[in-house]
């Protein structure tokens, strides 16, 4: 088992990698601080798509895996 973040943070996987983040942090607060939009993400939670409805309150816990996809219209 991963160890678990210290001081009030969660470790997330993001696309592969490990960071920290602070607890009670959603889905709607980690775009805003990666700069995402968020009508333009696919977000994985843990093998599961998290509906985009649900962003602003779905709290990320730790050692959730997050895959973050930007979608990219063209043709």
């Amino acid at each position: 088992m991963r160890a678990r973040a210290h001081n009030g943070a969660v470790r997330i996987k993001i696309n592969g990698k490990w960071t920290e983040h602070d607890e009670g942090l959603t889905v709607a607060g980690l775009l805003a601080a990666l700069e995402f939009d968020a009508r333009r993400v696919a977000v994985e939670r843990n093998a599961v798509i998290v509906r985009r409805k649900t962003f602003d309150r779905t709290v990320l816990v730790d050692n959730d895996e997050l895959e973050i996809v930007t979608l990219v219209g063209g043709g």
